[in-house]
C-alpha cells in the first residue's frame, strides 16, 4: 500500500505543480504595470486570486512530495516530476488562455521525457535493507 500511496501522492504533487505553473502563467500576463498595482481601488483582485491559488497549490504540491519522498525510492518519485513538463506543455498548447504552440521537436522532448518516466517506474525496485 504504500507504494500506491507514494504513487498517488507523486501524481497529486505532479497535477498541483501543473496547475500552479499555468495559474501563475495566465495571472502574470494579465497583471497591469507596477504602478497601477499601487492604486488599491483598481486592482485585480480576479487575476490576484488566481495567482494566490498558484501559490497555494505549489505549497499543497510541497506536501504531496514529500508524502512522496516517504513511501518511494527518490530516482522514482524525481522522475514522476517530470510528468508536469509534459502536463503544463500540453494544456498551454491546447487551452486558448495560453496561446502557446505545438512544435514536432517540443512534442517529441516531451514524448521521449514521458518514456523515461515509464521505463525507469517499470523495472523492479530494489529493496535495501536497513
Amino acid at each position: 500500500m504504500s507504494r500506491a500511496r507514494g504513487v498517488i501522492l507523486a501524481l497529486g504533487s505532479v497535477a498541483l505543480v501543473s496547475g500552479a505553473q499555468l495559474g501563475m502563467r495566465w495571472g502574470m500576463t494579465r497583471l497591469p504595470s507596477l504602478d497601477a498595482l499601487l492604486n488599491v481601488h483598481d486592482l485585480p483582485w480576479g487575476v490576484l486570486a488566481v495567482l494566490a491559488g498558484a501559490i497555494l497549490a505549489y505549497a499543497l504540491s510541497m506536501l504531496c512530495w514529500l508524502g512522496a519522498l516517504r513511501d518511494l525510492p527518490l530516482g522514482r518519485a524525481y522522475s514522476m516530476l517530470s510528468i508536469s513538463y509534459a502536463l503544463v506543455y500540453l494544456l498551454a498548447a491546447v487551452l486558448p488562455a495560453f496561446n502557446e504552440h505545438f512544435s514536432m521537436l517540443k512534442t517529441l522532448g516531451v514524448t521521449l521525457v514521458i518514456l523515461g518516466v515509464i521505463i525507469i517506474n517499470l523495472r523492479p525496485a530494489h529493496r535495501t535493507n536497513g
